[in-house]
């Protein structure tokens, strides 16, 4: 791979964008992007970018390393080809190439997601393992920048990527989201929101057999008044194993291996539950700013992108109430999409 040809006229562009690249003799290869100034207390949802790869050849990432700051609130990696979301590399308004995570995922795939607010990650798959993209790719993201501070933040911050050889890769990974926007977090209340999701009826559609796919690594993703999420596989007689599961908050890493890796024989079903406390005088649900999201990423060898949720954003009454927690359940619709393998 060839890092990104910044000739005198790109340096211009770059002044509001991207710098270039540097490349190490391991594989490594590093991609400065911004830089961003967010003002005391300001949220900006609107930004994206982009990094080129002039890759000619498919290139396979074992790992991924982001470093940004404080006022880095959260952002989305995938991966697409050159000529989706046309334009010049670095920052741009998402709405004037009409980015959107979904299409993105759609013609590529998900190579990283970053922790909420967490300013350093490195997501890093076992030896051998590896996210496969394609020749002729680019790296697009939606930024989601939030400043609480009381003062101004300078942002430069770096994508590291660690490659490896195609004679090297025993595993390729795809990637696993869902979502619940279900959310209505009661007042002064502790809650849990759960979504279950049936996968054996779309996978037995695709590959004529229940799910039968490893997965290898995790991430969940809420807002500051999230206290945990859990994910638990479930067989056809109801027995739940727990997959995945973090207490940690936001500014914490909020993702990590399946070690060892977690095996989908015998299960059909994915059940995310997210955790709240809700210290407001008013009810809170799905969005940004003071909002809350319920969403896990995974990567899993599954030769298909998984994907899907609650998209109504309509909460439903508890459930139950156990220990002073109000829980929610909430339907699921499951997506499929062959993966870029």
């Amino acid at each position: 791979m060839t890092c990104i040809d910044l000739t005198f006229a790109r340096i211009a562009a770059a002044a509001l964008a991207l710098a270039a690249c540097t490349g190490d003799s391991d594989g490594q290869h590093t991609y400065p992007f911004g830089p961003f100034e967010v003002e005391t207390h300001q949220e900006i949802t609107s930004q994206c970018v982009q990094i080129s790869l002039d890759n000619p050849e498919a290139i396979y990432v074992n790992s991924v390393e982001l470093t940004t700051g404080p006022g880095f609130h959260h952002s989305n990696w995938l991966f697409v080809p050159e000529s989706v979301f046309f334009g010049d590399d670095g920052t741009f308004r998402c709405s004037d190439r009409n980015y959107n995570e979904e299409v993105a995922a759609a013609f590529g795939g998900v190579l990283f997601a970053q922790s909420t607010q967490a300013p350093h990650e490195v997501q890093a798959f076992p030896p051998g393992v590896a996210v496969k993209i394609p020749a002729r790719s680019k790296i697009v993201a939606q930024v989601h920048l939030l400043n609480a501070q009381d003062t101004a933040v300078h942002l430069s911050p770096n994508l590291k990527i660690t490659e490896i050889a195609e004679p090297q890769v025993t595993t390729l990974l795809s990637g696993i989201s869902f979502e619940d926007h279900a959310l209505g977090l009661p007042s002064h209340q502790q809650s849990r929101f759960s979504v279950e999701c049936d996968l054996a009826p779309l996978h037995n559609q695709r590959y004529h057999r229940d799910p039968d796919f490893k997965l290898y690594y995790a991430l969940a993703h809420y807002h500051t008044l999230g206290t945990g999420l859990s994910l638990e596989a479930i067989k056809p007689d109801g027995t739940a194993t727990t997959v995945f599961t973090t207490s940690h908050r936001a500014g914490d890493t909020l993702g990590g291996p399946i070690d060892p890796t977690f095996d989908m024989t015998g299960y059909t079903k994915l059940r995310m539950s997210c955790d709240y406390y809700n210290p407001r005088d008013t009810t809170v649900g799905w969005g940004v700013g003071d909002q809350e999201m319920c969403v896990f990423l995974a990567f899993s060898d599954s030769t298909s992108n998984w994907g899907g949720g609650t998209l109504d954003d309509m909460p439903g009454d508890p459930t139950f109430i156990d220990n002073g927690v109000m829980s929610y359940t909430s339907g699921c619709q499951v997506f499929a999409l062959d993966a870029q393998q």
